[in-house]
């Protein structure tokens, strides 16, 4: 569920109980669209998330920690002049909507008192993070909205700052009830949960149904079989009187997060509604690993690019060098007529197109039709068979030796590719571009973003029904990393003939059970993950070379022996991600 204007309502009241009077210590934008600002208050330091990003728009303290530009973007510049060192005097819901404002008392350089405001709007892909002097004039955005973009409302530094055009919806936190039972008996042919969305600000479907289901007991109640005045007096009385704040952490079947309440919602009974200590501790298990994944996806657009555009050239010179060894097939043709030439040169004349003669090569000496240049003479002829299988020799090993290479690069930019697909972090997406720099396939861009240096990202860790350790890597660098640092007694697996994960069981002599769940891990963590009896080579870490000059990633093994396995989930189920502290 978006952040809407009943979980703002909560999460308004939440910051400023938290946040009032407290000294802005620091402001960072890790994002383009992020801000993350550390608020002393109440004899502690707490970090407030605020994100414009379009499908995680949202405010909410934060306890993760993210890496930062080297260089700060404008907006952040200017959110530390204004902000840091002052004070919070506020934070409140603007007009019952997705509109978020928070007021920092600060001094300008002079030492006058100024009132500044940090207003968050979480509208889609309209989000946007906006500072307001207190002229009432926009300082800056991290969006700027010119009249090309909007021909509404602009949103630009200098501008006065106008909050977005209202809807013609009623306040959810001002209730009318006259208003709202006129507002209702013109859509008596919509349900009420559509209704109430249409009448309400800042409502999501969730939010609209489960007012619904707890005016009526019924959350697909249709309108027209209501009255509407009543409907509208129940309705009143539940937004005068919400519940109490009890912030859930909603998990689906699979135990995955599903959604965030402010409070127990009765349309998700039946599901695992996980009970948090704050909707900002809710908050932050939903959106952690969405956020990082569609951080990770968006900043890995145009390595994937590049890299599909590798594998379609490397394709296309395959089916060149198959096509060249394919023609190199006469090579033999032409040796043969070349001899034979040689030996009937007194039987040929200068001038004839063709000659059948016998083929001493062939058991049964059959008669071959051999073509002529009628401008040489036989000797000549016969040199130019011979040239023919010589460039046809020729071609057939330097096409041999390209393939080879071609089909090794392939290999690699198709394992990089299923590498960037398991990219969950930012560490783990850069060690990707700097391997791929490094080597010469991606141009090093002087002009993004330059980031702090970000510690190495770590392999997969995870226990074993029996208590064992496994290591899993998750890209090329991590793979090396993992492979050389393994003692030689312990066993290392991998997916065979394929790109995926180096396996590390750490110990020796690893039982049967340990063996084959790190040989279903090493093919959950390949390209045959959704397979069914994948090959799994497993062999000794001592075993395990990488050629000098290979690519990152890149190995030679022996003494192996194969495992087939399916790594479907219930045979994953005895095998558990270890914590930091296993």
């Amino acid at each position: 569920m978006p952040m809407d204007g009943l979980t703002l309502y909560y999460m308004a009241r939440e910051l400023s109980g938290a946040l009032s009077g407290g000294r802005v210590d620091k402001v960072t934008q890790p994002e383009r669209d992020e801000l993350l600002i550390a608020v002393r208050a109440q004899g502690r330091s707490q970090v407030l998330l605020m994100s414009a990003n379009a499908g995680t728009a949202r405010a909410h303290l934060t306890q993760y920690k993210k890496n930062n530009p080297l260089e700060p973007p404008m907006l952040c510049m200017l959110l530390r002049k204004h902000l840091v060192s002052g004070r919070v005097a506020g934070v409140r819901q603007a007009l019952g909507d997705r509109i978020l404002e928070l007021d920092v008392q600060s001094c300008s350089e002079l030492g006058d008192a100024r009132a500044m405001t940090l207003v968050c709007e979480f509208m889609g892909k309209h989000s946007n993070l906006i500072l307001v002097g207190p002229d009432g004039r926009i300082v800056d955005c991290a969006r700027h909205v010119t009249g090309d973009i909007s021909r509404v409302r602009e949103v630009l530094p200098g501008l006065p700052y106008e909050r977005p055009p209202e809807q013609g919806k009623l306040r959810f936190d001002e209730p009318d009830e006259g208003a709202l039972a006129e507002a209702l008996a013109a859509r008596d042919a919509q349900p009420l949960a559509r209704a109430l969305a249409d009448c309400l600000t800042g409502l999501s479907r969730q939010s609209a149904q489960e007012l619904a289901l707890c005016v009526l007991g019924d959350e697909a109640a249709q309108l027209h079989a209501v009255d509407a005045a009543q409907l509208a007096r129940r309705v009143s009385a539940w937004l005068r009187n919400p519940p109490a704040p009890d912030a859930r952490l909603v998990l689906n079947a699979d135990g995955a997060p599903l959604d965030v309440t402010a409070f127990p919602y009765r349309i998700y009974d039946g599901l695992e509604q996980r009970a948090l200590p704050s909707l900002s501790e809710a908050m932050d298990a939903f959106y952690r690993e969405k956020d990082l994944s569609d951080r990770a996806r968006q900043k890995s657009a145009a390595l994937r690019r590049v890299l599909k555009n590798n594998v379609e050239r490397c394709e296309k010179k395959l089916a060149l060098q198959l096509e060249a060894l394919e023609g190199s097939g006469r090579m033999e043709e032409y040796r043969v007529k070349g001899e034979l030439l040689v030996a009937a040169q007194a039987q040929i004349r200068k001038g004839q197109k063709s000659v059948t003669l016998p083929n001493y090569y062939d058991p049964a000496c059959e008669e071959i039709e051999v073509a002529l240049d009628v401008q040489l003479s036989p000797g000549q002829n016969a040199q130019r068979y011979f040239k023919l299988y010589q460039k046809a020799r020729s071609a057939r090993t330097l096409a041999a030796e390209q393939k080879e290479k071609t089909e090794e690069e392939l290999r690699y930019f198709e394992g990089q590719l299923f590498n960037l697909d398991g990219c969950e972090d930012e560490a783990a997406l850069n060690e990707i571009r700097e391997e791929l720099e490094a080597l010469r396939f991606v141009r090093s861009n002087r002009n993004r973003r330059q980031l702090k240096k970000l510690p190495p990202s770590r392999p997969l860790h995870y226990l074993s029904s029996t208590g064992a350790h496994i290591l899993v890597g998750r890209n090329n660098l991590q793979n090396d990393r993992l492979t050389q640092g393994a003692q030689p007694d312990e066993t290392w697996l991998h997916a065979k003939d394929m790109p995926g994960s180096h396996v590390i069981i750490v110990g020796a002599n690893p039982d049967e059970r340990t063996l084959h769940e790190a040989a279903l891990l090493a093919a959950r963590h390949s390209k045959g993950g959704a397979s069914s009896r994948v090959p799994v080579d497993y062999t000794l870490r001592k075993h395990v070379k990488k050629p000098s000059g290979a690519k990152p990633g890149y190995v030679i093994y022996t003494h192996q022996r194969t495992l087939y396995v399916t790594p479907d989930e219930e045979a994953l189920k005895g095998i558990r991600e270890a914590d930091t502290t296993d």
